[in-house]
């Protein structure tokens, strides 16, 4: 049951039922209906999670990171989201649940999860063989970037998800 406030968007006529009603009409899932209680943060949370997929990183690649770092956190929420989002992007299940463990068949996707791996055990702390490893799979700097955006973005989500008890309206992804 959730902790926090959330928005009934056919029922509730505040700013938050706007959005819900408006711009995520197609998206009236339950993180957004508890975000949308704090309409200033889901607007905020909108838009640098738009922002952070910058063009570096293909969105199978982003669906990569935010099932890794879903995974690492515990969030439940997520990892079964993002499941279903990864296959819209042409990832399969198999592939999802691989890269929940950190780990691909794909070297390039191997190297993506390493160095997010990496950048969240060490807080960011890097070495220059780590930062070159991840280039050297074909990686760009502005692709650095967008690593540490992804890992921000989702873990306030998976945070978010914790403190509000979200109820997950996805299907349950195998265990990892």
């Amino acid at each position: 049951m959730p902790r926090l406030g959330t928005v009934d968007p056919s029922t509730d006529s505040c700013t938050g039922a706007e959005m819900l009603n408006g711009p995520l009409k197609e998206m009236q899932i339950n993180i957004f209906k508890g975000l949308a209680s704090h309409p200033a943060v889901l607007e905020s949370f909108l838009a640098w999670a738009a922002g952070s997929k910058g063009g570096s990183l293909t969105p199978a690649e982003h669906e990569l990171l935010a099932l890794f770092v879903g995974e690492s956190n515990e969030c439940a929420y997520c990892t079964a989201a993002h499941t279903v989002i990864a296959e819209g992007t042409g990832l399969d299940g198999t592939v999802a649940l691989e890269a929940r463990k950190g780990t691909s068949n794909d070297p390039r996707h191997q190297a993506l999860l390493d160095f997010t791996s990496t950048v969240m055990k060490t807080k960011g702390h890097v070495s220059n063989d780590q930062l070159q490893a991840f280039k050297d799979a074909g990686f760009d700097d502005n692709a650095a970037i967008e690593v540490i955006a992804a890992i921000s973005v989702n873990t306030f989500t998976n945070f978010y998800n914790h403190v509000h008890a979200t109820e997950v309206d996805f299907p349950t992804p195998p265990k990892a």
